[in-house]
């Protein structure tokens, strides 16, 4: 079992930055991927940016060159650097872990206001 928490949500103006963090814990030898996705009100919940274990990044045609995902494989950490946000950014964002056994396992979420 791997158990995930995100921390540094909040609200922002448009325009702003902010950096969400995730730590897991558990049983995280066999974890090969982290991430964030993210769901807004109404709407289906989406990724937003991955990364694996030797760093290949993937991220949201929405957020390329607005935010960049950083992994920190010591210490099971995943970060999300957020600039330039706009209001559409507005959603609660979920970080994930997904072991080698493609288990994935999900953060509580933390919220993001941005505000016009």
């Amino acid at each position: 079992q791997v158990q995930v928490v995100e921390s540094g949500g909040g609200l922002v103006q448009a325009g702003g930055s902010l950096t969400l963090s995730c730590a897991a814990s558990g049983s995280t030898f066999g974890i090969i991927l982290m991430g964030w996705y993210r769901q807004a009100p109404g709407k289906q919940r989406e990724l937003v940016a991955t990364v694996t274990g030797d760093s290949r990044t993937n991220y949201a045609d929405s957020v390329k060159g607005r935010f960049t995902i950083s992994r920190n494989n010591a210490k099971n950490t995943v970060n999300l650097q957020m600039t330039s946000l706009k209001p559409e950014d507005t959603a609660v964002y979920y970080c994930t872990a997904e072991t080698y056994r493609l288990e994935k396992y999900w953060g509580q979420g933390t919220q993001v206001t941005v505000s016009s």
